[in-house]
């Protein structure tokens, strides 16, 4: 059986200016992203702290909360969110106070798109490589803090909830057998037979929402792979 692809990652444009979001929504989805566009600052904010992104792009002049505002709003949840700033506000104090509030990085307009891509190649590298962090199927964990972020909710984990539930996550898509979560998730805590795993699950599903893990009668269970976003315009 071949692998299954690696989903394509998926970005949120914060951005009011129609002709703006628009061009950066086509030109990322021409190469290999999936786009969604927001355009006031609340909405930012909620769909970010939804666990469904891999990284936004935020202008600070939004109706609403700013962009300023967002980012730092986002950082006081714990949301670990990477987040480029592309803004007409060139000042070195405007960048300055970008940065401190929680951004990833400052771009400002008129802009290279070449180089805006750059950048967010980079963040989602440095991202991949901080294994503190998994996000799938618009679940976002933090495996040292044991915390769960799902739908602008902040959910704590006990530590063999995590477990589980992170060993789904790095499984998205595949069907985990109850001996193999046993072995993996348990190793020799639970005997064989034991119902330990269909316990545990019950709690995620209370937890994180009773579809996001489906039952395959027979075989066991499987964490469902990303979806697309209802919060306007995917592409």
């Amino acid at each position: 059986m071949s692998q299954s692809r690696q989903p394509r990652r998926h970005l949120l444009i914060a951005e009011d200016e129609a002709h703006i979001a628009s061009y950066l929504s086509e030109r990322f989805t021409a190469h290999g992203f999936r786009t969604t566009v927001v355009t006031d600052g609340e909405t930012a904010r909620r769909a970010a702290m939804s666990g469904r992104y891999d990284l936004m792009v935020l202008d600070i002049g939004l109706p609403g909360e700013d962009g300023f505002t967002v980012v730092t709003r986002l950082r006081a949840a714990s949301s670990a969110l990477p987040v480029i700033i592309l803004t007409a506000r060139d000042t070195v104090a405007d960048t300055v106070y970008g940065l401190e509030g929680g951004a990833d990085d400052y771009m400002t307009k008129p802009f290279s798109f070449e180089e805006l891509l750059a950048r967010v190649r980079l963040r989602l590298r440095l991202r991949e490589t901080d294994s503190s962090v998994l996000r799938r199927a618009g679940i976002a964990l933090e495996t040292r803090t044991r915390q769960a972020y799902v739908d602008g909710r902040i959910i704590q984990l006990s530590a063999r909830e995590a477990a589980l539930l992170e060993h789904l996550m790095r499984n998205a898509g595949r069907v985990l057998g109850r001996e193999d979560l046993l072995s993996d998730v348990w190793g020799y805590e639970a005997s064989e037979g034991s119902n330990i795993v269909d316990v545990y699950v019950r709690y995620l599903r209370r937890k994180l929402g009773a579809s996001r893990i489906t039952t395959v009668r027979g075989q066991g269970y499987r964490l469902e792979s990303d979806e697309l976003d209802p919060v306007r315009r995917p592409r």
